[in-house]
């Protein structure tokens, strides 16, 4: 092309520069409208397709344990059930009321009973009599040498008990066997097979020493603390002994009080023989006091005359006699004969059948630790109430337990 010269390129230079300006404008917006759309798809082409959001949950990894799933809606999700602490809200209490005859009372409302708590009168919240929680019973047995003439009764006697308890193999009651001398020793563990546990008690044999306290310390700490909620279970000890004590590592005040720790209430059976003197029974009777259990003394019971009877005792007929040819005065006869003791654990398992359940929401409801005792009254007149002494009031980890919601 020619150059522009003269008048007529002086006039088109004014025109041009405007349409170069109006170009450059519109190469401008052109550029921003192409840059907006290349971050727009950008940014899009990095979000997840919405669609298909379903089947990419479902084919997710399951979280690995201390992990928390995440959320459709992206909030928090629930804080889980496990290991919540949760409060006691209802204290249970099983109570056994005993009439004149010894027999347990089963007819009793609601409305006489009364229930303290250090020394408070508490609102009764449940009462119920049937669906009890289940037994939780540990056996313990005398071996050492002072029940060795006896042993044989001792068996017969828990063997029956035994059987009374589980009645078959579908029971939901549970009974460890323990024994002690020197030592204590855990035969069987809990079990509801009344045939695994006459094994192990036919297999018992009598040594030497006696640690009784030791017994009761290691059955409380080792075998019902580990159960779970008191709620969900009625924890006894059914100890056969005459209360003498000569080796335990423990004392009794520390024996009773991991009783007290693990919510045990402790039944004693006085093995000594008829017509005998047992310095042993203030123990017997402390711990079942202690603990709200019952302590049975079968030599009190009138024995007979007759030797096929196994009652004969010391001084009971008279020196001439021939109580003291056949050597009762040693307590032989006596302690080989001593059947008032299964009488005596089956009067035991009848109370036991036979228990109320009373539960309370505590006025103190303060998750200190410290112990409570409990006291529980009968207003009937002419009855006897055994109950548990008292719980410490600790946080319980996990959901409530199942006697926490038991319906009025």
């Amino acid at each position: 092309m020619g150059r522009c010269r003269g008048r007529r390129c002086r006039r088109l230079a004014p025109r041009a520069a405007k349409q170069i300006r109006a170009l450059g404008r519109t190469l401008s917006l052109a550029a921003l409208l192409a840059g907006a759309l290349f971050w727009n798809f950008a940014y899009a082409a990095q979000q997840p397709d919405q669609k298909p959001a379903a089947p990419a949950q479902a084919s997710a990894p399951a979280p690995t344990s201390g992990q928390t799933p995440a959320q459709p809606d992206g909030n928090p999700p629930p804080p889980s059930n496990n290991n919540i602490k949760v409060r006691v809200n209802v204290v249970n209490v099983p109570v056994s009321v005993i009439g004149k005859n010894g027999v347990p009372v089963i007819d009793m409302t609601k409305d006489e009973f009364q229930v303290f708590e250090d020394g408070r009168q508490q609102a009764i919240k449940y009462f119920f009599y049937g669906s009890r929680p289940p037994l939780r019973i540990g056996l313990i047995l005398d071996t050492s040498n002072s029940a060795r003439r006896h042993l044989q009764f001792e068996k017969d006697a828990a063997q029956e008990f035994i059987f009374q308890m589980l009645q078959g193999r579908s029971s939901k009651n549970q009974i460890f066997l323990q024994t002690f001398d020197a030592t204590s020793s855990i035969l069987q563990d809990f079990t509801n097979d009344p045939e695994a546990l006459n094994d192990k008690i036919m297999d018992m044999k009598a040594g030497g020493g006696k640690a009784l306290y030791d017994a009761i310390y290691t059955a409380c700490k080792e075998k019902m603390l580990n159960l779970g909620p008191p709620s969900e279970s009625r924890r006894v000890l059914v100890v056969v002994s005459n209360g003498l004590d000569a080796q335990s590592q423990h004392t009794l005040e520390e024996a009773l009080s991991m009783a007290h720790k693990a919510e045990t209430v402790v039944y004693t059976l006085d093995n000594t023989g008829f017509g005998y003197e047992n310095p042993g029974d203030v123990i017997l009777k402390e711990m079942a006091d202690a603990t709200g259990g019952a302590a049975l003394f079968p030599r009190e019971n009138g024995p007979g005359t007759d030797l096929g009877t196994g009652y004969l005792s010391h001084g009971q007929i008279g020196e001439t006699s021939q109580n003291k040819g056949l050597g009762a005065s040693t307590g032989i006869y006596t302690a080989e004969r001593l059947e008032k003791l299964a009488d005596s654990m089956e009067a035991i398992g009848r109370e036991l059948a036979e228990q109320y359940n009373i539960g309370y929401t505590p006025m103190n409801d303060k998750m200190d630790g410290t112990y409570r005792s409990i006291r529980v009254i009968a207003l009937r007149k002419g009855v006897e109430v055994r109950a548990k002494a008292g719980y410490f009031a600790i946080e319980q980890q996990g959901p409530p337990a199942s006697g926490n919601t038991i319906a009025p």
